[in-house]
Parts: structure tokens; sequence; C-alpha cells
């Protein structure tokens, strides 16, 4: 049997950017009818001056899924979350983790860890504009030429998580690394930096009544496991992209016993997913780019990505690729 207290522990699929879209979230939901799932993070000026609100659109198979929010500005921030919460999502967070360049210029992101008052102010206006619960994803700090160290120290990260507590966070998804601003690319960000799992426990020790998600390096259910021994729960990223069975094993032994893990099932089920999108027009190459890490470490599974990643039947819209694609798992099964 499940252990009662592990199972109200929250486990989430983290945003990605280019990776967490619908049909990857689609894919993910079967693989795990629990998991949190997030989209990868949206703008605030794609959606209020690009008017890209497509980027909102998930279908209903998702729930309970998250919104991710890039921006600085409260106003804007809120009438985003309004509209997240107009399209149905059970969550809005706020970045305030990536590294990227393109996001520093924007001055959003970990670059706003510097601001701890803005930040709150930031939630504070989401959390007052929606019903939905407003969080944020943060890392234990951040290094940049001249910070002086300021923005390193555990001191400053308990004063960053005292502002957004306060404002109304009432969940903290902490990615235990620095990000350093300038010199790292956003791959390098997330494993050059060493992990700093203590001040996951320092901020719990501190903040007991603020549930605290830990992120970063967590590619295996033993250390999700050793996690959740005492965080309230655990967010994955590369890992539940590259091995999804991952959140299959964690929704098994976390939740329902009962469960029955079989990867040609969630497949199958994805390839009729794959036809609905196709005759509402969808490429076929978006549909099927998620499905590249599935049966990883199978026979077969070699051929069967390369199958997959035929540009030419992808670009032709060549449904037929995923039947000869399972055909070098089965097949090799047999």
């Amino acid at each position: 049997m499940p252990n009662t207290a592990l199972e109200q522990k929250l486990i989430a699929v983290a945003p990605m950017m280019a990776w967490t879209d619908r049909h990857c979230r689609h894919l993910h939901r079967l693989y795990s009818p629990s998991v949190v799932l997030f989209s990868e993070m949206i703008t605030t000026g794609a959606l209020i001056h690009g008017k890209q609100l497509h980027q909102l659109k998930f279908d209903d198979s998702q729930h309970p899924v998250a919104v991710q929010l890039g921006g600085n500005d409260p106003h804007d921030l809120a009438d985003c979350a309004r509209l997240a919460e107009t399209q149905g999502y059970d969550e809005v967070n706020l970045n305030v983790g990536c590294p990227s360049d393109r996001v520093q210029r924007g001055t959003f992101g970990a670059s706003l860890m510097q601001t701890p008052q803005l930040v709150a102010d930031c939630v504070q206006a989401m959390g007052e504009a929606v019903a939905i619960p407003v969080t944020v994803k943060c890392r234990t700090g951040i290094q940049f030429k001249g910070d002086g160290g300021r923005y390193q120290s555990a001191e400053f990260l308990l004063e960053f998580v005292d502002a957004v507590h306060g404002a109304g966070c009432q969940r903290l998804y902490l990615h235990a690394r620095n990000a350093i601003l300038g010199g790292l690319t956003p791959a390098q960000n997330r494993d050059i930096p060493p992990l700093q799992p203590e001040r996951g426990r320092l901020i719990k020790s501190q903040f007991p009544k603020l549930e605290l998600i830990m992120n970063g390096g967590i590619n295996a259910y033993d250390k999700a496991l050793e996690l959740l021994h005492w965080a309230d729960g655990v967010m994955i990223g590369r890992s539940a992209y590259h091995n999804p069975l991952l959140l299959s094993e964690l929704h098994k032994n976390l939740r329902d016993p009962a469960f029955v893990i079989d990867e040609a099932d969630f497949i199958a089920r994805y390839k009729l997913y794959t036809q609905l999108q196709m005759s509402g027009g969808e490429r076929l190459q978006p549909l099927m780019r998620h499905l590249l890490h599935s049966f990883n470490g199978q026979p077969g599974a070699r051929r069967f990505r390369q199958t997959l990643s035929d540009h030419h039947r992808l670009k032709q819209g060549d449904a037929s690729i995923l039947e000869d694609a399972l055909s070098h798992i089965f097949g090799a099964a047999a």
C-alpha cells in the first residue's frame, strides 16, 4: 500500500521551453494520471501585444495543469493571469528562474530575483486578479559580474522567500541551483552550478507553512523519494521528457498500486490523439517529436527513433510513420 503521507505529496513536470507544449502534456498525462503538468513559459508580451492566445490552448485531459508566465509588470501579469484562469488553468506560476540571455534582456526570469519586492508586487497583483493559486518558481540565488556575492547567500534567499510568501505565494518551486547570468547557456545552468538541496531544507525550516516543491537533478525514483521525505513535492524536468516511465513509476508507487504501466498502451492512445489533431489541421512533426524517448533502453528503440525522425515522411504528413516505428519495438520483442 502507498504511504499515506507520501500520497499527499505533489509531483510535477517542469515547464520546459520548446518541450512542454500541449502535445507533450497530453502524452505525459497518459504516462501519469496524477502529475501536475506545466505549460512552457509564456511571456506577457506574447499574450498582450502579440495576441498569441493559442499558446494557452490545452485539452481537458491535462488537468491538473498550470501555466507559467514570464514578465515583470504586475498589471500585465495580472491581466495574463485572468486570461489563464478564463482558459481553465488550475494554477498560474511566475518564472523567476530562467537564465537565458533573451529573458535577461527582458529583465524577467532569474534576473528578477535581485528585486524581491517587485516579485512580491507581481505575486500580489496576480493573486488579487484570480481565484486559482499563484505560485513562484525560482533558483537558490543568482550570480553575475559585479554582484558582490549578495544574491548567492542563504540570507538573501530567505529574504526573497519572505517577500513572495508574504505577498500571498503559498507554493514555491525551488530549482536547487544558483543561476549564473552571463557566461553560461541555459543548458549549462542546469548542470554546472552545484545542487544545494540544503537550501530547500533551510526554507522549509523557516517557512513551515509554505508548500515547497524541489526541482533539480531528479532523474530516478529513489532521488525523488529522498526529497519527498521532507519536501512537499518534487518537480521533474528533463528526466520526465527523456524517461517518461519515471512519471508512471511515481504514480504507481505513490498514488495507485493497481496502476498498470503499459507503454505500448500509452502510445496507442496517443496515436488516437494524433489522428484527431491531424484531422483538425495539426502537422505531424510536432506530434511525433515527443515520442522519441518512449521505449528508451528497450530492443528496437534506436530504430524506433530513426523511423520517427524521417523528415521527408514527417513533412508529407505520413501518419503511417508511427506504425512503422512501432514495428521495430514489437518486432524486436517477438
